[in-house]
């Protein structure tokens, strides 16, 4: 069993309230900042991909500031609440949505002393906090009072529902061959090998799994704009359709972050590149990030019948042959 690592904050005091408000700051910094700096990447990527400039005067220097004027704008906007919508839930929605991915960044490991706290099931916490943010979908649809709202809810559910096991099961291979629960120990049993060489199939099952989490191109159905507007979020303004956004750029750092744990050796730098941790780490997310961009300007919407006979024909049977598989060797080799 994998002793609990301490975080540098720790080390560094032994105040309990002084380390605490240094994590909080530490967490609420990197999601404020991280997501704004993959969004505007988003700009840059799909323009030069789509042979156009992107943002170019905000800011002046190619534009680095239009993501902050983008905010100005939003927080400028009118705060509309349908008639019919249910005020409260209406409200709390874009909440819901948005802290479990602020959550989640508690465990993630940048370094084996750069973390906010090591859990032993770390990796269970976040998969169980990470799969509460479609709830702030459902609410956003079923509260809007619409027609078009509710059929984005829907669809996000079911994709939820279906998505959801390919995740967890990617993520078990790598559980499996570490032998813990804690994200510091998954990416500390990676120091010989990273698990994306064996584990390779998982590793697709999960990055694929994690798009349609967020509900990225290829698998938008629920906020399908030339069928039901813009899904369980076509009734939201302002700060709050902001917020939206903010959770779902927030969810790219974090799965990229998970993904990057469980199969790319995390803060583990490569043989005969000695760069620090938090880099290493930083890299491997904007990489994968990248990769998520990437897929949005290449692959059309998938009907919604694909997506879910994708899920349960394709992903879920190639996971568990490849689970299986793990299991008989880990059991041959001792």
């Amino acid at each position: 069993m994998i002793a609990q690592a301490d975080s540098i904050v720790d080390a560094w005091t032994s105040s309990y309230w002084l380390a605490l408000l240094l994590k909080t700051v530490a967490v609420l910094a990197f999601f404020l900042v991280v997501p704004l700096v993959v969004g505007y990447m988003e700009h840059k990527v799909l323009a030069h991909m789509q042979a156009r400039l992107g943002p170019m005067e905000a800011g002046a220097f190619h534009g680095w500031a239009q993501l902050v004027a983008d905010g100005v704008k939003f927080i400028q906007k009118e705060d509309v609440v349908p008639a019919a919508a249910d005020r409260t839930v209406f409200t709390l929605a874009p909440a819901v949505a948005l802290v479990p991915y602020i959550v989640v960044l508690v465990v993630l490991p940048f370094g084996d002393d750069v973390f906010a706290l090591d859990l032993d099931v770390g990796i269970f916490f976040v998969l169980a906090v990470a799969g509460v943010g479609v709830l702030g979908t459902l609410m956003a649809g079923w509260a809007s009072a619409s027609k078009y709202s509710l059929m984005g809810a829907m669809r996000a559910a079911a994709q939820l529902i279906a998505y959801e096991l390919p995740l967890v099961l990617g993520a078990a291979g790598a559980v499996m061959l570490a032998g813990t629960l804690s994200l510091v120990g998954i990416v500390e049993a990676q120091r010989d090998l990273w698990y994306v060489v064996p584990l390779f199939p998982l590793f697709a099952v999960f990055l694929i799994a994690s798009l349609a989490e967020l509900v990225r191109p290829p698998f938008d159905m629920p906020v399908a704009d030339s069928e039901i507007i813009f899904g369980a979020l076509t009734e939201y303004t302002g700060l709050k359709f902001a917020f939206f956004l903010l959770a779902e750029y927030g969810g790219i750092v974090v799965l990229s972050g998970i993904a990057s744990v469980l199969f790319l050796g995390g803060y583990l730098s490569l043989p005969g590149v000695p760069l620090p941790g938090f880099v290493m780490m930083m890299g491997k997310i904007f990489l994968l990030s990248f990769g998520v961009i990437w897929l949005r300007a290449t692959f059309p919407r998938l009907r919604e019948d694909q997506l879910q006979r994708f899920a349960w024909v394709m992903l879920v049977p190639v996971s568990l042959v490849w689970i299986l598989g793990v299991a008989v060797a880990k059991v041959a080799v001792g």
